[in-house]
């Protein structure tokens, strides 16, 4: 039993749910680890001050979150949470023939117990909450868009409140920026390997996306410069954070030539800043060094929760009207009910002890993927939820992924996230975070390692 004194002054809000949040952000932390046994319900009430009935009505919410379990006789003992096998998702891990290492989620499932919570909170009090069925300004309430200003500083980003859009998520929001700010037959520019989605988002739009060469930091400031140059671009799409799927992060200095690149070439920027939560520290957003002609995207999504569908977009203000203009000819409203939810979790610092959790799981499993894949050359970020795997030669991408799921993995193929797919590197994305649990994650990753220690089999042509 380990002597568990929690501070509870750091949380708002009754005293059990103060335990509660102060057990997981102790868990989150690292300070208690999974099998620890917690003091008797008694002697934490004696030594906190606080009633028996108190830290029992504290121990009941964290078992229901997951946290930790009760044994009858034994005491009361901390547990890692793993993702609910409640309801079937064939989006994520698959089922029992096919590991789906597919999918970048949140790995950390506790936020359910959780967000049920804050929704039983706005469910008890109608009155309070009528505007959140009605239709909202085309910016959003203020108040969401105040907790969205608070959540983007997080990472060190002064925003103003009255410069943000909510939207249905990071996706609607590049969709909106791309509709603002581009028009058909119009020429964007982004990473040669980018987000599947803004490449999805471009062709709608009518829009040719020209993808510019990267190295292990991001986007070449030289081939971005012959971009411009060549193809008459004025917007650029980038992920300088965590990026999908090279994992990427741009230094300071990096970002500092793309901002003196964009100012010379007069260069919207559209920042994809999702896993921007993740890493434990990282330099400023592009946004904060290019406030003029930088439009950021972030969300909750990937830090918090995955059906938590609020993204956030910040906007130099000469930019503003128009992108407030196409968020509501695409979209007329934001989704109020979560911006509620997502604005109540960060305004009590509950979102921060989430994406603490997240990235602590992520954490967990690059661990397991060193273990597991070696020295095999892949690359990764200690935080990120994936990691990109260059494929040895004589593998080709296309048969590498034909041949793990035959033995009953699911990989996501480099040509994915390709601009030009014909120029596609022979490598592959694996996500760590969509697993449901350690021991399936590592099976996984070892039917990877095995594969990628064989040489191909090379299929007979019919002549």
């Amino acid at each position: 039993m380990t002597i568990w004194s929690p501070q509870l002054d750091a949380f708002p809000g009754p005293r059990y749910r103060a335990l509660v949040e102060a057990l997981a952000q102790d868990v989150a932390d690292g300070r208690l680890a999974a099998g620890t046994r917690l003091p008797p319900q008694r002697d934490l009430a004696y030594r906190l001050g606080v009633t028996v009935g108190t830290v029992s009505r504290a121990y009941a919410l964290a078992a229901e979150r997951g946290l930790v379990n009760g044994e009858v006789g034994r005491g009361t003992f901390v547990r890692i949470p793993t993702r609910s096998t409640g309801r079937a998702n064939p989006v994520c891990d698959g089922g029992d023939d096919l590991i789906k290492l597919t999918v970048n989620a949140p790995p950390d499932a506790s936020y359910g117990a959780v967000i049920a919570e804050r929704l039983a909170e706005i469910a008890a009090r109608p009155a309070a909450t009528a505007d959140l069925w009605t239709y909202t300004p085309k910016q959003g309430f203020p108040e969401h868009r105040a907790a969205a200003a608070r959540w983007i500083a997080g990472v060190g980003l002064d925003a103003a409140p009255d410069q943000t859009i909510i939207t249905g998520g990071a996706q609607q929001a590049i969709a909106v920026a791309f509709a603002a700010l581009t028009r058909p037959g119009d020429a964007a520019l982004s990473e040669a390997l980018t987000y599947a989605g803004v490449c999805h988002v471009a062709e709608r739009c009518g829009v040719r996306l020209d993808g510019v060469a990267i190295d292990e930091e991001g986007v070449l400031p030289d081939a971005l410069d012959a971009a411009c140059r060549a193809g008459g671009a004025r917007l650029v799409f980038v992920t300088p954070t965590a990026h999908n799927p090279s994992t990427a992060t741009m230094s300071l200095g990096r970002r500092e030539a793309i901002v003196a690149l964009a100012r010379r070439h007069d260069l919207i920027v559209i920042e994809d800043d999702v896993y921007g939560r993740l890493p434990e520290q990282r330099p400023p957003p592009i946004a904060a060094l290019a406030p003029e002609r930088t439009v950021y995207i972030s969300s909750g999504s990937k830090s918090v929760a995955p059906g938590l569908r609020v993204g956030i977009l910040l906007s130099p203000p000469h930019l503003l009207e128009p992108i407030a203009h196409a968020q509501h000819d695409l979209f007329l409203t934001c989704p109020p009910l979560m911006a509620e939810l997502f604005a109540r979790l960060v305004t009590d610092g509950t979102a921060e002890r989430l994406a603490a959790r997240q990235r602590l799981e992520a954490t967990v499993r690059q661990r397991i993927a060193r273990e597991v894949l070696g020295e095999r050359g892949y690359r990764a970020q200690p935080t990120s939820y994936h990691l990109w795997l260059p494929l040895p030669a004589p593998w080709r991408t296309t048969e590498f992924v034909e041949t793990v799921a035959e033995r009953g993995v699911a990989i996501d193929p480099g040509t994915a996230f390709a601009v030009d797919r014909a120029r596609a590197p022979h490598a592959v994305r694996v996500s760590l975070s969509a697993a449901a649990g350690h021991d399936r994650l590592r099976r996984g990753l070892q039917i990877l390692a095995e594969t990628l220690d064989q040489t191909p089999a090379r299929r007979r042509e019919v002549i």
